[in-house]
């Protein structure tokens, strides 16, 4: 399904959040270099990444199995991509680009008109249509309903919102399902965001992750990954955030709740089990993906690893993270 979106009014409103100025997204921000794999480097777009190279641990045989690399990709929106940045996506042969935004988070301003280029087709699929899901919106809102404690409780409450969004009978766009059933269909390289990729997206990538039976431990490091991606955009939406009183000057509070830790997203994971029996059974059960499909996605998602073939160093990467927490 190819969904475009409603034009919006070109009015000369603020910029969204999600477009709050930083630095180009790079290999390297400041003296932080980003990991690669599994990030990528595309002028214009925060947070690219590739979701595959991530050993599965086998449960019989010898031969290694990962997550198939150039298939899926995550990324924050990439309104602003650059030319340079356009070659990128072309040379990853990205032809899908699922975009989870509502229309209230683009098209505010030319500047925010969704991008598009030649060779990829976009598919507008909002998890809600009409509900800013940016982090600066989750983070004001969790503090403005006391929906938050120094845990992530706060996150796993609007991480079910997004899930229960996500499955509506009702929302005609399919969002999870839509990408499920292309990735089910074809490998054709793909691309998933949202604004800054990281919730809507981090949920999605997770999700099918588990699918691939990769443990809830790989799963969460690499959710983590998008503190690494938005470091260069960190400090611009804090101080956006901050603007709203319900902070009321707490800063280290605005951090943590526009951040992406782990923990957050075992706790969601762990959530999944309980409420739905596994990621697999709220795919079939509540996104309507059939059975086949599921084992699908498993073929065309899970390959061997080559000989020689390096996998994704993941431990290593966790500890640059780890670095920049106590930093």
């Amino acid at each position: 399904m190819s969904v475009q979106p409603p034009v919006a009014g070109s009015g000369s409103g603020s910029p969204h959040p999600s477009q709050l100025p930083g630095p180009s997204p790079c290999s390297s921000v400041g003296t932080l270099i980003l990991p690669s794999p599994p990030f990528i480097s595309a002028p214009g777009v925060a947070n690219l990444r590739d979701v595959g190279g991530y050993e599965i641990p086998s449960t019989s045989g010898n031969t290694k199995k990962m997550v198939r690399k150039g298939v899926v990709f995550r990324s924050a929106d990439p309104t602003k991509l650059t030319d340079e940045g356009v070659v990128v996506m072309q040379t990853l042969g990205i032809a899908h680009v699922y975009d989870f935004r509502s229309k209230l988070e683009f098209g505010k301003t030319p500047e925010t008109e969704p991008k598009e280029w030649e060779g990829a087709q976009r598919h507008w699929v909002p998890v809600f249509a009409e509900v800013d899901l940016s982090p600066e919106a989750q983070a004001v809102k969790m503090r403005r309903f006391k929906d938050y404690t120094n845990g992530p409780e706060g996150f796993v409450r609007a991480y079910s919102t997004i899930l229960a969004g996500a499955a509506d009978p009702k929302n005609e766009y399919a969002p999870y399902r839509t990408i499920f059933q292309q990735i089910a269909s074809s490998p054709s390289p793909l691309l998933v965001h949202c604004s800054a990729g990281k919730d809507r997206t981090g949920l999605f990538i997770a999700i099918l992750l588990s699918l691939l039976r990769l443990p809830h431990t790989v799963i969460a490091h690499e959710y983590s990954l998008t503190d690494l991606g938005l470091a260069h955009r960190k400090s611009a939406i804090v101080d956006h955030v901050m603007l709203d009183p319900a902070f009321d000057g707490d800063r280290a509070a605005a951090e943590r709740m526009v951040s992406s830790r782990k923990e957050v997203m075992l706790a969601t994971l762990q959530y999944i089990d309980a409420e739905y029996g596994g990621a697999e059974k709220y795919v079939i059960e509540k996104l309507g993906v059939t059975k086949e499909e599921v084992e699908r996605i498993r073929e065309v998602m899970v390959v061997d690893v080559e000989e020689g073939e390096q996998t994704v160093d993941w431990e290593g990467n966790a500890e640059v993270i780890e670095g920049v927490y106590r930093q």
